[in-house]
Parts: structure tokens; C-alpha cells; sequence
């Protein structure tokens, strides 16, 4: 029987200290810091001293098989036209040994930043084939101690724009991926967006896999190939895939007007989509041609929250033409989503937290396994801070990573301020 035991742990926002004991990878108990206790020691003990004890991060949306493209080749320009293009150029270099190494450094980043679940879009294409579900599938199991990947078999150059896409997406769901992806606005026209959709969907539905699709990524729905969330909430309906299908980026709902937003994000709740604004990205590439004050680009946050609508918040890249930045951090992630969402205050850090945590699990589908209670996945997190409400702003070390129980990662560092100058004596007494 494998044993940890979590001593004086703060679980998530609690007020009082707990215990929580691991067996077997699984929660079996977390009740009140019992007698014997602060100074138990042993290599299958942790104290972790009042510190926060959150479930792992969960990375909803993230590109390895792309990352740290920078310094190859730059963009010929500062679009999301240009990112694609620059890197379908890239995709014809590749190899398994440089998509690995990229991607193991990208999945290692998110394992030492405290994600324990990583939902990952290899794309699917006539240039690259499957070589990045190959590597993922490869990775998935050489890390599956220390994270649980999940595939997404990505069709980023479009599905009728690129020939034989369909038949590549149907071999990556054979070999092991785990959902099936969309990119409509790739298409040409907004039927074939739709036909897009139509065939994703209807890919989830024949082999019982989520959809997780690229959607409405544009400044404005102008080119109406960008608002497409009004016929992904109908064809989701009409499938009975409610809590099952993700849409990515989002970008353009926040230019549409206010009461035809409201009616887009009440379709989009009342089907059980799920929305993940990826701020990196949407920052970094929104607004690119306004010549009139530069628009943010990113999904209406609290409009999502107040409709209803499950929302979680992801990297989607790391160091290319897409987002030529980033750590792997999802809390790096949640305080530039806060500070560019224009959310404040305790209430809404609360939410953002749970947007890479509890949220996220859900629109993952680990909701039923996710969490710091009995009977949960022990895939934890112990942060260097024992203020919950501080953990967005001050994004404290990853103490201790814990998967299924077992410690996979620690952060260990001091900080000191050398001779501080000694503070003035108070007034005098009365």
C-alpha cells in the first residue's frame, strides 16, 4: 500500500488546518490536523505548515508540438494569417526528434508549474501528418506518472481546405487521441465553417469523444466565418453533446453588440458549450490592423460568468508566432486574464483561480475525480503561501507537485533582505 500524508495543510480557502491522507494514489481522508501531529516526520510525510493545498492545475488548451518555435523564423507579418503561415513553413521541417524535444520541454514546464492534467492540440494536416499525436501519444505514456495528457487530434490548416484531413483525424482517434478538434474559420466560406463543424461534431458523437474547436478567433464578426457560436450551440444540441464540446479563443464576442452577445451567450449556456479565452495569444494578436484605438481582443469574462457560461482560461502557446511568450504558468496565465478581463477584487481572483483549476477540470471532463476530498485523484498542488486570496496576484512557488499521490516536483527557494534598515520607534505612550 503506497501512503503520503499532507500535515497542516490549507485546503483551498479554509480558515482551519487539516490532514489529508493519500493512499494509493487516491484521497482517502482530509479531516482537522489531529494530536501527534506538526512534528510527524518521514519520507512519506509532508508538512506543509499552513500552506495552500490546491487540486493540480489543469492546462484546458496548449500547443506543445509547436512551442518554442521562436528565433526560427519570423512572421512576415503581425496577424493570426501570418502566424499560420509562418509556421505551415516551419511544419515542413520537422521531425520527430525536434516536435519531442519541443514538446518535452513544454510538458515539463507545466508539471514543475503545478498542472497535473494537460489537454493538448497537436495539429492534424496534409504537411505534417500525425507526427504530433505520434509524440504526444509517445510522451502521454512516458509522463503518465507524472501528468495525464490528453489529445486532441487538431485540424489547424482547415478540414476541406486540406485534403484528406478527415481521414487523418479519424486514424489520430483510432491510434489513442482522446478528443477530436476544429478550426472552422479556416475554411473559405461560411458553409464549409459549418460543414466543418457539422464533422467534427458528428466525429465526437460516432466515437464518444469530446470536441474541442479553434472558433470565432477575430477582432469582429464581420467576416461572418467568425461568429460561428450560435450554430456550434444549435449543432451541439442536436447531437446531445452538451458538457462536451470546448470552444477555444472567443475573440470576437466581445465585438458584438450588447444584446446580440447576450442572446449568443445564453444559446451557448443553454447547450452546455464550454469557452476558454487564451489572453496570451488573443492579446498578442488582436487589434493587429485597427488604425482607430487598438481594440483588447478577448472573450467578455464576466458576461460568460453571468450568462453561465463554463469558462476556463489556458497558455494555448509557448514562445512562437503566435504567443512569443510565456512560461507554462497557468497562474501566470490567470493574472494576465484578471488584469486585461477587467476583474478585481477577491470575488473575481476567487473565479479566475478556479477558471485553471475546478472550471477547467470540468470542461477536461475529470470533474468527477478532480479535488481536495475523499475519494478524489490525488493531484495536488502545495503552494508557498498560506493567503488564498493572494494566490492570483502573488503566484507563490509550487512547493510540492503531487500525482497520484506521489511527490513529482518541488520549488525551493529563499529570498532575504539583507540589513533592512531598522524601523523608527512608535510615539510615545500616553
Amino acid at each position: 500500500m503506497n501512503r503520503l500524508l499532507l500535515r497542516r495543510a490549507r485546503v483551498e480557502d479554509a480558515t482551519g488546518l487539516s490532514d489529508i491522507l493519500v493512499t494509493d494514489g487516491r484521497i482517502a481522508s482530509v479531516g482537522p490536523t489531529g494530536p501527534g501531529g506538526p512534528d510527524a516526520e518521514g519520507p512519506h510525510v509532508v508538512d506543509c505548515a499552513g500552506r495552500v493545498v490546491l487540486p493540480g492545475f489543469v492546462e484546458a488548451h496548449i500547443h506543445p508540438d509547436k512551442a518554442y518555435l521562436d528565433g526560427r523564423r519570423a512572421p512576415r507579418g503581425p496577424a493570426l494569417a501570418d502566424a499560420i503561415a509562418v509556421t505551415l513553413e516551419l511544419k515542413r521541417e520537422f521531425t520527430h526528434e525536434d516536435v519531442t524535444a519541443r514538446s518535452r520541454r513544454a510538458v515539463e514546464a507545466a508539471i514543475q508549474a503545478g498542472t497535473t492534467t494537460l489537454r493538448a492540440h497537436p495539429d492534424v494536416d496534409h504537411v505534417q501528418g500525425l507526427l504530433g499525436v505520434e509524440v504526444l501519444l509517445e510522451l502521454r505514456e512516458e509522463y503518465r506518472e507524472f501528468i495525464d495528457i490528453q489529445i486532441v487530434a487538431f485540424p489547424q490548416e482547415g478540414i476541406w481546405r486540406s485534403p484528406g484531413t478527415e481521414q487523418l483525424l479519424r486514424r489520430a482517434l483510432a491510434a489513442g487521441a482522446d478528443v477530436v478538434g476544429g478550426c472552422a474559420y479556416q475554411e473559405d466560406s461560411v458553409e464549409l465553417c459549418r460543414r466543418h463543424v457539422d464533422l467534427v461534431l458528428d466525429l465526437a458523437a460516432e466515437h464518444g469523444v469530446p470536441a474541442d474547436l479553434h472558433a470565432d478567433f477575430a477582432d469582429d464578426a464581420s467576416d461572418t466565418r467568425y461568429a460561428m457560436a450560435e450554430y456550434v450551440a444549435d449543432a451541439t444540441r442536436a447531437r446531445d453533446l452538451g458538457g462536451r464540446v470546448a470552444l477555444g479563443h472567443m475573440t470576437s464576442l466581445a465585438a458584438r453588440p450588447g444584446p446580440e452577445r447576450a442572446k449568443v451567450l445564453g444559446a451557448l449556456a443553454d447547450a452546455g458549450v464550454a469557452v476558454v479565452p487564451l489572453p496570451a495569444t488573443d492579446l498578442h494578436l488582436g487589434g493587429r490592423t485597427d488604425r482607430h484605438p487598438v481594440r483588447r481582443g478577448i472573450a467578455p469574462v464576466r458576461e460568460l460568468w453571468e450568462a453561465g457560461v463554463l469558462t476556463a482560461t489556458a497558455s494555448n502557446n509557448l514562445r512562437n508566432a503566435f504567443t512569443p511568450y510565456g512560461t507554462g504558468d497557468l497562474l501566470d496565465i490567470a493574472l494576465l486574464l484578471a488584469q486585461t478581463g477587467h476583474l478585481h477584487g477577491p470575488a473575481d481572483l476567487r473565479r479566475v483561480l478556479r477558471m485553471v483549476t475546478h472550471d477547467a477540470a470540468r470542461v477536461v471532463g475529470i470533474a468527477d475525480t478532480y479535488g481536495v476530498r475523499a475519494g478524489a485523484a490525488a493531484d495536488l498542488v502545495v503552494l508557498d503561501t498560506t493567503r488564498y486570496d493572494d494566490i492570483v496576484l502573488d503566484r507563490p512557488d509550487r512547493a510540492y507537485v503531487i500525482k497520484a499521490g506521489r511527490v513529482v516536483a518541488r520549488t525551493t527557494r529563499t529570498r532575504t533582505l539583507i540589513d533592512p534598515p531598522t524601523a523608527p520607534p512608535g510615539p510615545p505612550g500616553p
